[in-house]
Parts: C-alpha cells; structure tokens; sequence
C-alpha cells in the first residue's frame, strides 16, 4: 500500500508542495529516504523511529521506502519529520489516508514524540490555502501560520495529539493568530541638535524611499540620524506586513507569531559577508537586504565594506529582489528596501578639521571614498555631509521638528503616490517609477527644465543620475502638496544630489 502525506519545501519565501510517499514492501528490514535529502531530511528516519517507539508503534520487520517529490527538487529542514512519520503511519494504517490527503504538515520530531517548532510556517500556510489544503504545524508555530486566514491550521504539541485529531478521536480547535506587536520606543528627531539639511533629507529619503549617502567626521551624529528614520517612516499595509513576515518567518524571526506593523530596521557590521548581506549559506537563506524589505538597511563605516559586498547591493537596488545562485537551484528573494550608507570623510575622519588631520590630507580622503566605485554612488539619490556639532551647541534646548509632524507630512506624501500608482500594481512608491510612468508624473515647468539642461551639459549627468533627480524632486514636490513640478522642487533635488561635487560617484 502507498501512503501520501503533504508537506513543503522552501524555494525563496515561496513554499512548494512536496508528496512524501511511502511503501512497505518485503525483504531485508531497512528504511530509506529518498529523492535529493540533505543531512537533516536523511537523519529523519532515526527521529521517526525513536519518537515512534515512544508510542509503543513497532516498525514492521519490512522494507520501509519514504520519497520525496518531485524527487529532483533539492529537500532540506527537519520539518519533514511530521509528514515522513505520518506517511508512515498511514502506509500501517494507523492515521486515515483520506484525511491526511487534505492536509500539509510540517514539523521536527523530537525523540520522545514532541513536536519542535521549525521555520517557515507562515509561507506553509500560504502554501497550504492556495491549493485549499489544511496545516498541521507544531504548537509553537500555531498563532504565526494562523494569520493566514484563507487556512484551517491545527497545532498539536505533540504526535500522538496529531495521530488523534487525523483519526478523529480528539480534533483540535484551530490555531489563533498571534498578537501584532506593540511598536518600540521610536527615537525623536527632535534628539538631534542642529544637522537640519541632513533630516530634510531623511525626511525625503521616507517619503519616496530614495537612497542616503551621509558622509560626516566621527560623532557628528550620522548613526543618530539613521536611528531614528524608522520614527518617520509609516505603518507597514497588511500586505506589506504579510510580505515582511514571510521572509522573517524563513529566518526564524518571528517571535510567538506575532506580527509587527513597525518598518524593519537592520544595520550588518562592517564585517559581514557577502552570504550575510545578500543571502546565501546553507539553505540559501536570507540576507540582510531581505531582512530589511520594506525598511531600513543602515550601513555605518559604509567604504570598510568588503569590495564585493558592496558591488553585490547595484543590482538589488535597481531591481527590488536578489536571485541567490546555486550549482542546482536559484532562489529569488525580494529585497526593497531604503538604503542608509554612511562613513568618514576620510580614514582619520577629521580631514575638514585641520587641526586634527592627518599629514595625508586631502589625498587620504580621495583614496578612502574611492572605494565606493561610480556606479554605486549613482545610485544614492540624496547625499548629504553631516558636519560637526559644537559641545557649546550640545546644551542648548531641542531645536527644530521632532519626528511627529515630520511623520505626518511623510505619510501625506505617500497617500499621494498610493493614490497615483493604484493602477500600477509594481509601483508604490516614486522611487520605483521609470520609463513612461516617471515622464508622465514628473515633467518639469519651463525653468526647471532650463536648470536640469545646465546641470546636466556642465556636471555630466549620466541618464540614472537624470532620472533620479526628476523622482527626487517628485517626492520633494509631494512633500510640498504640489502636482506640478517647479523650479525650487528641481533645485533642492539637483542640490543634494551635488553635495560631494560633480556626479562622478564620489
């Protein structure tokens, strides 16, 4: 007899529905699994056999064959000891082979029977709902895969309670959603003395989610300015949150299933790989950049970055998602998030103090940013030098907006551009709009043109670099409350987009 439980393998934050098949046949007592396992997936049959000897469920004296398919599809967790251990048991007719047929399952066993929670529920569930099939997920993963509502999902805390509920002799109650985490305490622009060129620029970097490049000598406040960025940023959607939680359910960042609308916000050391950043490793999991999708991705000390760390964030950037390649898969993972780079203005950092500089100066600090190739740099569309605060300024009261209102007129800008992009279903937010689109939502008036023309002919523009100062503007516009594009939207966008001189990147 051939038994069949479903179960899932990962493929990016997509979830693939996997039959694990099992038979019983004569010959030799073995137990083999087969159909591309990793380790963990080959260690199953041992987990299986402890957790049902647990039970006082013998193995027969036969051939026990278990596969996984499709067989070519790369299989790898410990979340298919619940589907093996129940194709088992179907295949001795313990479970109904019917009702097992209607759900996915997923789950490590320990070896006493217990069900140990594993990643990747949330997207199983997602999984489970689009092909109409119920969940059974370890108790502990119950409230995350619950938010999919579109799924009927079942949380035993152990295999015994999943045997009963399958055999109908204790059916379980449907697992509930866990809570929507309270936001933490949000930083205060208003913490911030002085550096108001440097928050108007965060303050646009939010509303359209453009990129900042913030270069200061050290303790001039540029980590302090990041920090507080989230502050200014608005709620994730429902299905923005969804999306978030989906990858973070992959990397097993979700805590008790609950679910944040708070923009994530994560800053990688300067040391981490290139496996760290863009995803990678075992599993192909994912990086950084994933984890920041939808939020913040602050890098500090930005030129101390491996060379090849930071050439692989130019295609990231443009595209909105990171293809992590394999000998015998590729993985796809979405990546839009809000870059925020800084760094020194040279090694020592102190070379706009002269007292403090070094002898290298103004050489050493050519070389130090020259690590950031050109075609990096083009893709900041807000660059800002964050100078020095006097200790005299330090004790003065708070100065300037603090992050309320400034989060107010964000999130006017973005009802804008919610309402201009409804009918693009890839488009949310200016600094997606390209081609036809940015032509259509961003022409210039007369004078502004005039200006781009010049600055362009004089400072050598490149066609990325152009189109990035008319999204700038758009959303500085936006910020305004203005539908047309006029000169002073152009001039501030061309003004940080100029900071550092030229447009040579750097």
């Amino acid at each position: 007899m051939l038994a069949r439980a479903q179960t899932v393998a990962f493929d990016g934050i997509e979830a693939r529905i996997v039959e694990a098949q099992c038979v019983l046949t004569p010959g030799l007592p073995a137990f083999h699994i087969v159909g591309l396992p990793d380790k963990a997936v080959s260690e199953s049959r041992e987990r299986v056999r402890a957790a049902l000897a647990s039970l006082s469920i013998a193995l027969p004296p036969k051939r026990i064959t278990v596969n996984l398919s499709p067989a070519d599809l790369p299989k790898e967790g410990s979340h298919f000891d619940l589907p093996i251990a129940l194709a088992l048991l179907a295949a001795l007719e313990v479970v109904p082979a019917e009702e097992l047929a209607r759900t996915v399952s997923l789950g490590e066993l320990s070896l006493d029977g217990a069900l140990v929670p594993v990643v990747g529920a949330l997207p199983s569930a997602m999984a489970a709902a689009t092909e109409g099939l119920a969940l059974i997920c370890p108790r502990a993963c119950g409230a995350e895969a619950a938010w999919v509502g579109d799924a009927d999902v079942f949380a035993p805390a152990t295999l015994l309670e999943a045997i009963r509920h399958l055999s109908g002799q204790t059916p379980l109650g449907r697992a509930q959603p866990g809570e929507v985490r309270a936001a933490a305490s949000l930083r205060d622009l208003a913490d911030v003395k002085g550096q108001e060129r440097a928050k108007r620029a965060l303050e646009i970097a939010a509303a359209g989610r453009h990129h900042v490049f913030m270069v200061g000598s050290p303790g001039s406040g540029k980590s302090m300015l990041a920090a507080r960025l989230p502050g200014i940023l608005p709620p994730l959607s429902p299905a923005e949150a969804l999306e978030t939680s989906m990858i973070h359910s992959l990397a097993g960042l979700l805590d008790e299933g609950g679910i944040s609308r708070q923009r994530p916000f994560r800053e990688p050391h300067h040391t981490a790989s290139v496996a760290a950043i863009v995803g990678g490793g075992r599993g192909a999991k994912p990086g950084e950049i994933s984890l920041a999708h939808n939020g913040v991705l602050f890098m500090d000390e930005f030129p101390e970055f491996p060379r090849t760390v930071l050439e692989t964030l130019r295609q990231p950037i443009e595209t909105g998602e990171v293809v992590v390649a394999r000998a015998n898969a590729h993985t796809r993972y979405p990546c839009r998030f809000l870059l925020v780079a800084a760094a020194n203005p040279c090694r020592c950092g102190y070379m706009a103090e002269p007292a403090r500089a070094c002898a290298r100066v103004p050489v050493c600090g050519t070389e130090y940013l020259g690590r950031i190739s050109g075609p990096l740099m083009d893709r900041f569309d807000l660059r800002v030098e964050v100078p020095p605060v006097a200790y005299r300024d330090l004790d003065l009261p708070q100065s300037g907006e603090g992050s309320e209102p400034v989060a107010q007129r964000v999130a006017q800008a973005r009802a804008r551009q919610d309402r201009r992009f409804s009918a693009h279903d890839s488009l949310r937010v200016n600094a997606d709009a390209e081609g036809a689109v940015l032509e259509e939502i961003a022409t210039p008036d007369t004078e502004g043109r005039a200006l781009l023309a010049q600055i362009a002919e004089r400072f050598g523009l490149s066609a990325r670099g152009y189109h990035r100062i008319l999204r700038v503007a758009r959303t500085i516009a936006d910020l305004d409350g203005s539908d047309a594009l006029r000169l002073p939207h152009i001039a501030e966008a061309v003004s940080f987009r100029l900071s550092f001189g030229p447009d040579s990147g750097g």
